[in-house]
């Protein structure tokens, strides 16, 4: 398959520096929302960077769940292989692109888990099937079949009943903080626009252009 046939020009929008947040995290939530009033499919879909301890990379999909000046939560087991790595390394990337709207974000920082509380609390808000879910998988661990993820949601669904279901003691947030933000938008003739939050030693944000 010849892939050099496949061209995309993007001339949907621009982005100029005195239209940016001040905030990188206001910014990523002026553009998630309209993301969201765009009607674009998994809006809050992101690609999450780990890497091990020994710099070996890993990448997949999660789902932001909350935002603000603190940072991006995300939820996952502890014991999955993204667990594992952010225990061996606590930073990581997350990428978010918003294809409809010719829009990238890319956020660099540092790792922490969230509070039990915090973690309880989304929890709870959490569907009744994938609470489930989340006692039924021991995420990333080699199974025999199928018939055993099913084996182990009835059983979670015995054992639980009717009753309130906690979050599982090996399941929680992690909270990715901002110290880079990167803004790209789309441009005619690959000249797109890159604008980059930086954080500064007294704590402000300087916003530079890249160029493409």
């Amino acid at each position: 398959m010849d892939l050099t046939a496949i061209r995309t020009d993007y001339a949907q929008a621009g982005l100029h520096e005195r239209d940016a947040h001040p905030s990188p995290t206001g910014q990523l939530d002026r553009w998630l929302k309209e993301a969201v009033a765009a009607k674009h499919p998994e809006p809050t879909a992101m690609t999450l960077a780990t890497a091990t301890a020994d710099g070996e990379p890993d990448a997949r999909i999660v789902l932001l769940k909350e935002l603000d000046e603190r940072g991006l939560v995300f939820f996952t087991g502890y014991g999955s292989a993204k667990g594992r790595e952010l225990a061996a390394n606590p930073r990581a990337c997350a990428c978010f692109f918003w294809v409809l709207l010719e829009r990238q974000i890319r956020v660099t920082g540092s790792i922490t888990k969230v509070s039990r509380e915090e973690t309880e609390a989304y929890f709870a808000r959490r569907p009744r099937a994938s609470q489930l879910g989340a006692w039924a998988s021991q995420q990333s661990a080699v199974i025999s079949g199928r018939e055993e993820l099913e084996s182990n949601l009835a059983e979670m669904i015995g054992r639980f009943g009717d009753e309130p279901i906690p979050a599982p003691p090996e399941w929680g947030g992690y909270r990715l903080s901002v110290e880079r933000l990167e803004l790209w938008q789309g441009r005619p003739s690959r000249l797109h626009d890159r604008l980059r939050y930086t954080r500064t030693v007294d704590a402000t944000w300087r916003i530079d252009r890249l160029s493409p």
